[in-house]
């Protein structure tokens, strides 16, 4: 998993990222926005372009937010692998993310 999208993504999903990303491997929960890991290609495009800051590549995850990689670990074994996002919202969040309590704006 190159990149993972953190706490600043939850209740935002500015989805610059989505748009950036030459692979289509980043998917909409229903509070935040998830990089597939077995479809991204570690290009890197979307960290520059994220207006909050939540992109962090896998090494550079601040302690406090570590565990957004099981987070999205455990997204994709739900959802599973399709291939692209296509746009398409999922409508939920792991429940870890699910639980968290609203987010400033």
């Amino acid at each position: 998993m190159p990149y993972v999208i953190a706490q600043p993504c939850v209740d935002v999903k500015d989805k610059a990222c989505v748009d950036e990303c030459p692979v289509d491997c980043i998917y909409e929960g229903s509070r935040s926005l998830y990089i597939n890991p077995n479809e991204c290609v570690d290009c890197g495009a979307c960290e520059p372009v994220c207006p909050t800051e939540a992109i962090f590549y896998e090494d550079d995850l601040p302690d406090e937010w570590a565990w957004y990689k099981d987070a999205a670990v455990s997204f994709f074994a739900e959802v599973g692998d399709r291939g692209g996002a296509g746009g398409e919202a999922i409508g939920k969040d792991p429940e870890q993310v699910a639980v968290l309590p609203p987010q400033n704006q």
